[in-house]
């Protein structure tokens, strides 16, 4: 293919970006007949296809398959004056794995996501590429009593995941995602590939919780696999407003994060149908659970623990750990293992998303206001996974992700829509919006905390020039509280020139910029 050419926006005038001598096509430029499918093939909300906030396209989509075309990439842009982004599998909530205002080029890593199992030394090394139904399904293929304690949707990537934290049904007794990170390699803004001992605690510190693509481009990540006992249990007990749905709630926001850390309850809360009067609607909360062990063993938890819930036997199926794999991502007990390779979203849809955590219980008053707030859209969520356990032995700093003891939940809410437009879209986001201004009252403050992979722009964005870190600590404290600073201090030894960046990256702490 020899020497890949482009005309960048300002004129006509040809940059060379890559000496590219393989067989095969890693470089698609905007003429391409394959770059509107593989530029769409991962935006997982579609909200930010086409969109005039995103206006800007990659002028190159680089989608390697070894880690020197990685590093071509990053010394060609920085050369030519070019922003990079990186995308693993595409559900950054805002979607900044994809799009930014000024021209860049994004590195697509859908090539790189090989997992290779280790099970003498229960480890595994995985590429950021790969997502993780596909690190599920490798871990399956190889042993039945090993697992990893990470997310629900088995489409999102691993890149974005681990560095945000990640966590999923078995954050009560492991832990988040990144706690369970071992080592990792990463290629830095000069290009060097630098593993856990190269790159120093400090920086892989920050890369497990803190955002890598601040830091580096990380090619594959060494973690931990985690014991899962042969036979689960899990069940879904649903209850709508007229069978005491508010009550079931309250409660259980004083009991799930005390509960045995083999139990996990989370609550999903959503507007339905009514059953009993097909024109209306009421609002519905759903209690999913994994245990870890079998149902001869929760039911006398439940009945001594949560007894109002009612759960029966019925209510309660035993599976491997796969299989609730397969359960909690909406696929049946029986379809094959092989849906967790498909790298599509199950439910893909226009959204906006934010979070909270709790330290409280929200009282019963401010909960009825939230179903009837919930009445007025069509498509709403609000989900709420309990922490304690394992997580309350963590101290805060332990990792960027600082929302550990003292928090009772953590809280998704999630408007969906089916028809886009900048009406439709001003009309879900202002009710998104006031529903979070409700919220005050009932999350933590000072600051009001939020999950970094639930990201969210509204918290505030990066300006420019000297201020961007005090402007950044905005939204930054909010995602990292006290860790925020040492991120900082982190991305000004390693990027001081703030080449890797975006509304929400972390900027360079000012005493170490340019050397200062």
């Amino acid at each position: 293919m020899g020497w890949f050419k482009f005309a960048n926006r300002w004129g006509q005038k040809a940059q060379t970006i890559i000496d590219y001598t393989k067989t095969f096509e890693i470089i698609y430029s905007s003429n391409s007949s394959s770059y509107p499918h593989l530029l769409q093939s991962s935006e997982q909300n579609p909200r930010w296809v086409n969109s005039s906030r995103s206006s800007l396209k990659p002028l190159l989509i680089v989608t390697p398959f070894h880690e020197s075309e990685i590093q071509a990439a990053i010394l060609c842009t920085k050369k030519h004056g070019l922003q990079i982004r990186v995308r693993s599998g595409g559900h950054d909530y805002e979607g900044l794995s994809y799009r930014c205002k000024t021209p860049f080029i994004l590195v697509d890593l859908v090539n790189l996501r090989s997992v290779d199992i280790n099970l003498e030394e229960e480890v595994a090394w995985v590429q950021s590429g790969a997502t993780l139904g596909e690190l599920y399904y490798s871990i399956a293929m190889e042993s039945k009593v090993h697992g990893f304690p990470a997310g629900i949707c088995p489409s999102v990537g691993i890149g974005g995941h681990l560095s945000g934290g990640g966590f999923g049904t078995m954050l009560r007794k492991h832990g988040l995602a990144a706690d369970n990170v071992i080592d990792a390699y990463l290629i830095d803004v000069s290009g060097r590939i630098l593993n856990r001992e190269l790159m120093g605690e400090d920086l892989f510190w920050a890369i497990r919780g803190g955002g890598g693509a601040s830091f580096g481009i990380i090619l594959s990540w060494k973690i931990k696999l985690v014991r899962v006992p042969p036979t689960v249990t899990v069940f879904t007990v649903s209850r709508s407003l007229e069978q005491g749905a508010i009550e079931l709630v309250h409660r259980w926001q004083y009991i799930a994060h005390e509960l045995s850390e083999d139990l996990f309850i989370r609550v999903i809360i959503q507007d339905v149908d009514d059953p009993n009067n097909g024109a209306a609607r009421t609002v519905q909360a759903a209690f999913n659970s994994l245990f870890l062990g079998k149902l001869d063993c929760l039911m006398p938890l439940m009945n001594q623990s949560f007894p109002e819930l009612g759960l029966k036997v019925d209510n309660c199926t035993e599976m491997t750990w796969i299989e609730s794999v397969l359960y909690f991502a909406g696929y049946k007990k029986d379809d094959p293992l092989e849906v967790l390779l498909d790298r599509n979203t199950l439910y893909k849809s226009y959204f906006k998303a934010k979070s909270d955590f709790a330290q409280e219980p929200i009282p019963e008053v401010g909960l009825r206001v939230i179903w009837e707030r919930f009445l007025e859209e069509e498509i709403v969520f609000m989900i709420m996974d309990p922490y304690g356990g394992k997580m309350n032995e963590i101290p805060e700093s332990e990792l960027p992700f600082p929302h550990r003891r003292g928090n009772l939940y953590n809280v998704q809410y999630l408007v969906k829509w089916v028809q886009n437009g900048v009406k439709a879209s001003k009309k879900h986001l202002h009710w998104m919006r006031m529903l979070y201004n409700y919220m005050t009252p009932y999350v933590s403050a000072s600051p009001r905390a939020a999950y970094l992979n639930y990201r969210d722009l509204d918290l505030g964005i990066n300006g420019k020039g000297e201020e961007s870190y005090s402007g950044a600590s905005v939204w930054g404290v909010k995602y990292f509280k006290d860790n925020f600073k040492r991120l900082a201090i982190v991305k000004g030894r390693v990027d001081p020139e703030n080449f890797l960046r975006s509304e929400q990256s972390i900027p360079p702490y000012p005493a170490l910029k340019k050397g200062r």
